[in-house]
Formats: C-alpha cells, structure tokens, sequence
C-alpha cells in the first residue's frame, strides 16, 4: 500500500488500494474524437472489471502497460 508523501499511482477501482499496473484508456464516442483519450488506471485484478464496466456502455477502450501512452482511441474494428 502506498502511504502520505509517496510516488505510486493507484487503481482507480473504487475502495482499492492496490498499485496500478494498467492504463485503461477510453473515450465517449458520443462527445469525444478518437484523439480525446480518458484514462483509469488498474491494478492486475480490477483490469478486466473496469474494462468490461466500460466496454459495456459502448466506449472504446485501449489497455496499455502503465509507462505506455495512448495516443488515440479508435473505434472498434
């Protein structure tokens, strides 16, 4: 667990404390171009939870290593 005053980042997974592994970048298609890249963050468990939760409202999702930067996020093929 990371504590007061130290450099990790944390899985956005509401009420985890773990330390994130993941980015997982998404947009709305409704009000965002493939250029606006939203992003959570993920721990190894909570990844396909917060991908799915997303996935199922119609978003694109692209899931990156945490040191990798989406650019974009298409729409799916």
């Amino acid at each position: 667990m990371i504590g007061f005053g130290e450099t990790g980042v944390r899985c956005s997974s509401a009420g985890c404390t773990e330390q994130a592994q993941w980015r997982i970048n998404w947009r709305n298609p409704r009000i965002h171009t493939v250029e606006r890249v939203k992003v959570w963050l993920s721990c190894g468990v909570h990844r396909g939870h917060l991908t799915g939760y997303l996935s199922s409202r119609g978003f694109p999702v692209v899931v990156t290593p945490l040191d990798v930067v989406a650019e974009s996020v298409p729409d799916p093929a």
